[in-house]
Order: C-alpha cells, then sequence, then structure tokens
C-alpha cells in the first residue's frame, strides 16, 4: 500500500511537472501556458507525432510559427480535417482560449530522429511563437496506444 502511494505521488508531480509557462509583457498579451504533452512511442525509426494543449490566458492571441526539438531534424505541425492531414505554417492560441493537438486533430510531426525513442523517455521541445517568449517543454514518451485519460 505504502509503494502504491508513493508511486501515485511521484506521478502526479511529474504530470505537474510537465506544464509550461511563457509569461506575456507588462502591457499585456498573450500569458501561455502547456499541459499534457505527449508524444507516442512511435512505430517507425524515422518520425514520431506530438501533442500538447497550449492555454492562453492573457487578452491577446499568440501564433505557434515553429517548434523545434532535439529528437529531430525537423518538426512540422499539421491539421487535419474529415480524413485529410495537411502542413500549416501557423497555429494561433486565441486571447481566452486554447490550442489543442490531439489524436486525429491538429499535431507535430517529428521527423528525421536521432533515435527511435521508447516510453519513459523525455523529450526536449521547443515552442516558438511571433511575439512572445520561446516555451521549453520536456515531453514524456509514452507507450504505443496511449489515450490521454488511460
Amino acid at each position: 500500500m505504502r509503494r502504491r502511494a508513493a508511486v501515485a505521488a511521484a506521478a502526479l508531480a511529474l504530470g505537474l511537472g510537465l506544464g509550461a509557462t511563457a509569461c506575456g509583457s507588462s502591457s499585456g498579451g498573450p500569458e501561455l501556458e502547456v499541459s499534457g504533452a505527449y508524444i507516442p512511442q512511435p512505430a517507425l525509426a524515422d518520425m514520431a507525432a506530438g501533442y500538447f494543449t497550449v492555454t492562453n490566458s492573457g487578452d491577446r492571441d499568440a501564433r505557434l510559427t515553429s517548434v523545434t526539438s532535439d529528437l529531430a531534424g525537423e518538426v512540422t505541425m499539421h491539421s487535419t480535417a474529415g480524413n485529410a492531414m495537411r502542413r500549416v505554417p501557423s497555429f494561433t492560441v486565441p486571447a481566452g482560449g486554447r490550442l489543442t493537438l490531439g489524436l486525429g486533430g491538429n499535431h507535430l510531426m517529428l521527423m528525421k530522429l536521432t533515435h527511435k525513442p521508447v516510453a519513459g523517455e523525455e523529450v526536449s521541445v521547443e515552442l516558438h511563437f511571433d511575439d512572445t517568449d520561446t516555451i521549453d517543454v520536456r515531453v514524456p514518451v509514452k507507450p504505443a496506444g496511449y489515450r490521454p485519460g488511460d
């Protein structure tokens, strides 16, 4: 029982530590926080997908213009509508709203991987915005088939 409680406490601490924030300017602007980030362990050795939510509690939209990672030679952003996936140059995080990247919808594609990540590993990802600070996120690699809330 003590071991189960210790594992639960460690998992809670890890989960809370995955949020990352970037503050807006003192004159108002985007106030961004990243949560729920994960990369499912990929089936292929050269590409993986990434998911997360960016919440903007500020009074101005933010635009995610690029993503970089030490795991990938290239990271691209994609939207999905119906069964069609297309590369996009940016995503907007609306003022007072959120941008969700998730299964079957908007997502990242990490390509030209330096190695095939395995469940339990953490990957460094940088989110670059047009008019606010870069956000550094430590993204856990989850087992293949993982679904948030499992």
